[in-house]
């Protein structure tokens, strides 16, 4: 197999981690494109540190791909007065193409959560926010009558134009037959008619998607190839469809009680770690927990949702003082094992999935991780 291009690398990067799955806020995606050479290997790491990048260099990295966004702020300058810009510059210099999932990966369905929520036991699992989902390529069902012997010609325009995309699928619609009628004013030329008379045609009902951003031209390419004077058409805005397997966070049943302490180490075995930070519940002695939560990373912006999913205990990264007494005061313990323990652990999956989808896409790649990728914090 040969090494390929960077745009089918990116587009399998994507297709294990949908953009659509992402934050608002968030910056996934290709932040640097690189030199153009064709991607042979791929480094994996949490944070794209300077040490990180030098580690990548040395191990002859073609594409960087850093869990958490190199680029998350806007950079007002490339002077390097901040790492970020100093990392962006060096990788710029040396060629290297940098890609970042960061919470699309955390969302998805076999990503970072459903392996976090793993630690704690087994059980039915569901996202503590279930993802709507919907292709921005579909964001639009345009929906147009016209006669038979023109339709293909009316459809051909509005692709061409942009519309018609399913997935990997170009020049999608769907026509079923009618009978359209229409009664021709004093000041019309119609095609098809006279004036005065109301007008009984076969006509078909073709459905094509479109995105927001092709709609306008589009339409124009619509009212071009139409043979009516004036088009009959539907735009219709089509609304995003939970997902009942993805989304921000996880909240598990487990198929057996555990009390606090026994949470507590399995999740310190699981990520390997000397110590996690512990807050029992408000007035309780160590009772026993059925439904749990968890969130890698930060998960304070989740608490609302674990409580309101009826978990008792919260495994996460980090919160703020006051995140953790709130979360205590309302009934709910906390486990905390740092920000990035909570997700560095992915890695080695991460890592396999990407080979094993080059593999069947028949893309050559070299996977590998870090070894300068290091948890910033130690205990001491």
């Amino acid at each position: 197999m040969s090494p390929d291009s960077l745009t089918s690398v990116v587009a399998l990067l994507d297709s294990l981690a949908p953009h659509a799955l992402a934050e608002p806020w968030d910056k996934v995606g290709l932040h640097i494109a690189g030199d153009g050479r064709p991607i042979r290997r791929v480094c994996l790491m949490i944070d794209l540190l300077p040490e990180v990048l030098a580690d990548a260099e040395r191990g002859g990295a073609d594409l960087c791909v850093a869990y958490h966004p190199l680029l998350f702020k806007p950079l007002d300058r490339l002077d390097g007065a901040s790492w970020q810009s100093r990392v962006a510059m060096e990788a710029v210099r040396k060629g290297i193409a940098v890609y970042s999932p960061h919470t699309a990966l955390d969302s998805v369905q076999g990503g970072v959560n459903d392996w976090l929520i793993g630690c704690l036991g087994n059980g039915a699992v569901a996202p503590l926010h279930h993802a709507s989902l919907l292709d921005p390529r579909q964001a639009y069902r345009i929906v147009v009558f016209v006669p038979g012997d023109a339709a293909d010609r009316v459809r051909d325009a509005m692709c061409a134009s942009g519309a018609g995309h399913i997935g990997d699928y170009s020049s999608c619609s769907y026509a079923a037959h009618g009978m359209g009628t229409f009664l021709p004013g004093a000041s019309t030329h119609p095609v098809v008619g006279t004036r005065g008379k109301l007008e009984r045609v076969g006509e078909l009902r073709l459905e094509v998607p479109c995105s927001a951003s092709s709609l306008r031209s589009v339409l124009a390419a619509l009212r071009g190839a139409h043979p009516h004077e004036e088009p009959a058409f539907d735009i219709m805005k089509m609304e995003a469809r939970p997902d009942a397997a993805q989304g921000t966070g996880r909240v598990m049943d487990l198929a057996a009680p555990a009390t606090g302490s026994e949470l507590a180490a399995r999740a310190k075995a699981f990520l390997k770690l000397p110590m996690i930070q512990r807050a029992g519940r408000l007035g309780q002695s160590d009772t026993q927990h059925r439904r749990v939560a968890v969130c890698a990373g930060s998960g304070g912006s989740l608490m609302d949702a674990a409580v309101a999913s009826g978990a008792t205990l919260f495994l996460t990264g980090e919160l703020s003082h006051h995140e953790t007494i709130a979360a205590r005061e309302r009934g709910v313990e906390v486990l905390l094992a740092g920000h990035t323990s909570t997700e560095r652990g992915y890695l080695p999956q991460y890592a396999r999935r990407i080979r094993e989808e080059s593999a069947a896409r028949g893309i050559a790649l070299e996977v590998r991780i870090s070894d300068a990728d290091q948890e910033v914090l130690r205990t001491v």
